[in-house]
């Protein structure tokens, strides 16, 4: 009993990582236009073999927090390195990501507090 309780924690920590493994993996698609669309999070419980209720059980449980949380902060952190790390203008960065360049703006600032164009000159300013 203890063995299976034991394995059954173990798969679910394999799903939370292979969760992220699957959305670094998918945004690297979208920066090299190997995709063009986002993936929705009912495409990601298929790869890993669980339903969505699942999926966000487990994240729950796991991190406290739903998958969708963790999936924002994974586009906010691959934002912040395509602004940090290229001179691509940043409608191309939202495009590239399958956002409306209006919409990424906003998108950004609510989860940075600063806006794509502040927050690369920002980050300029500290080199």
């Amino acid at each position: 009993r203890l063995v299976m309780r034991q394995e059954t924690e173990n798969r679910k920590e394999q799903i939370v990582l292979r969760f992220f493994e699957i959305i670094d993996a998918h945004l690297q698609d979208l920066v090299t236009e190997e995709s063009g669309r986002m993936m929705e999070l009912r495409e990601i419980s298929r790869k890993l073999y669980c339903s969505q209720k699942y999926l966000i059980e487990i994240f729950r449980e796991r991190r406290g927090h739903h998958p969708c949380h963790y999936y924002v902060r994974k586009i906010i952190d691959r934002s912040a390195q395509l602004l940090t790390e290229t001179d691509w203008p940043i409608a191309e960065i939202a495009r590239k990501l399958t956002y409306d360049p209006s919409n990424f703006s906003k998108f950004f600032k609510k989860y940075t507090g600063l806006t794509p164009g502040q927050f690369r000159t920002n980050v300029a300013v500290l080199r």
